[in-house]
Formats: C-alpha cells, structure tokens, sequence
C-alpha cells in the first residue's frame, strides 16, 4: 500500500516519528507522500525524505489556507519554492509532485482571487515540469473545475485529494483522464454517503489510499491522531464495498499510484 497524503512531518509525530514509520511497514504501507503547504514546512520534509529515503517522497506546493498576503510574502514563497524544485530536479531527492496546492474558500473567501492566481502559477510548475498535480479542494468545487477546463489541453495528471463530494462531483472530476480521487477515513465513517458514491460512480482504477494523517482517522481509530498504518482500514472498506480481497484492493491502488505519478 502507498499512503499519497500525510503530513508526518508535523509537530504530532516529533516524539514518536520512528514508531510511526515501523507501524506503517508492519501495515504493509511500502511508501509515504508527504506534501508541503508552506516555507516553514519544506527543512523538515526534506530532512525526513533524507532520513528515510526509500519510504517518504516529497511534494512541493503552497497551500491555499497559506495563501494570504497578511501572513506570507506570497510572491516570494512561491519563487523560493519554484527554485528548489528546478535544482532538484532529475536528483535522488526530486519532488514527485506539485502540491498540496488548490482552492480553499470553506472558511473565508477573502482572499479568492490571489488563492487563484497562486493555483494557476503551480499549475503551471506541473505543466512545466512534467509533474503530477495533489490538489485540496473546498468549497471550490466549481472554480476548481473552471481552472482545469482552461488547461485541459496540458494534459495534466494527479490527485483530487480527499474527496468527499457527490456522485456528480466524483462523474465531473474523473472527465479529467488523467486524475484519480484521494479517498481516507471519511469513507469509514459511519454517516458517510461516500462508499455509496464510490460504488455508483467511480471504479477502484481511478482511487488512491491515503490518510492525511494526523487528521480524519479512520473507525476504528477515529477521534485519535491518524497516521499512515491506518490506511489500511480505508483499504479494508474499499475491499469491503467493491467485493474485493484486501490483496487485490493493494494492487490496484497501487498501480494507479504508479501510473499517476510515473513509478516504476
């Protein structure tokens, strides 16, 4: 298993990092993405994709909730975090992907139009690079699908991560060829009309596990810190809803995460 999403290197796991990956192994989790969101984040993620460098692979990208001038000298974070990219290219070290980048307005919309300008400007890093897109989406949903409709000819390929929405969501995002939807713990919840539109709408080639851990983790773990072992409960539920053995669930979402981002 490949968990796509999770932010191991926050604050949550400084104590435990170590437990946290062996944990993972024992699970049968083979590699962990771990997407940027912001200046701060980027040491970090880069000193555990050195310190474990068959297991973590690092994203770059800027999140939306971090695009807000009153914080962060966006311009700037965005062309130090484009220059490291380039440097790192065709290295060991290399980003495999853009992200976590997108469109946020669940919250505030205050800052609509500079959130779009800096998705448009990562965007174009995917384009440029060669490089798939890890995209958040909230409350977005029809500005998302505006951007992507205007680089459809790119050919663009990634995840739409953490997918939540509607059957009619899932049917519109996966005219995108190339993408696959990120599916976590939401879809163990208990109220969660997400296997139904799973099963519906969307079939296991075009999902990929993941968990962004620390958060939304999975039942039987949820209300606890998430991390990346407990990816394999959503793939137990994914078996569970397209009558499929836990192996054959592993196989598949793997093989989209290599199609996706281009693994051997």
């Amino acid at each position: 298993m490949i968990d796509t999403h999770a932010h191991l290197d926050g604050e949550e796991f400084a104590d435990d990092l170590s437990a946290v990956v062996e944990r993972a192994r024992a699970a049968g989790v083979q590699q962990v993405f771990l997407p940027n969101i912001n200046a701060a984040s980027m040491p970090r993620i880069r000193q555990l994709c050195t310190g474990y460098p068959d297991f973590f692979r690092p994203m770059i990208g800027l999140h939306p909730e971090d695009v807000n001038p009153q914080t962060t000298d966006i311009a700037a974070t965005l062309a130090a975090m484009e220059d490291d990219l380039r440097r790192n290219v065709g290295t060991p070290s290399a980003y495999i992907a853009v992200g976590e980048v997108g469109l946020d307005f669940y919250w505030d919309d205050t800052y609509r139009d500079e959130q779009l300008k800096a998705f448009e400007t990562q965007v174009e890093w995917a384009i440029r690079y060669d490089l798939p897109l890890m995209i958040h989406t909230r409350s977005a949903h029809a500005e998302l699908v505006d951007v992507m409709e205007r680089n459809r000819h790119h050919h663009l390929r990634g995840v739409f991560h953490c997918f939540t929405g509607t059957a009619e969501e899932a049917e519109r995002l996966l005219t995108f060829d190339n993408f696959v939807l990120g599916i976590g713990g939401v879809l163990t919840f208990k109220k969660s009309t997400l296997p139904d539109v799973l099963r519906d709408s969307v079939p296991l080639s075009r999902i990929v596990l993941e968990t962004d851990a620390p958060y939304m983790a999975p039942v039987p773990h949820r209300g606890q810190r998430n991390e990346s072992a407990y990816v394999a409960a959503v793939a137990q539920k994914l078996a569970d809803i397209y009558g499929l053995t836990l192996q054959q669930v592993d196989e598949q979402t793997t093989a989209n995460v290599r199609r996706v981002f281009r693994q051997a």
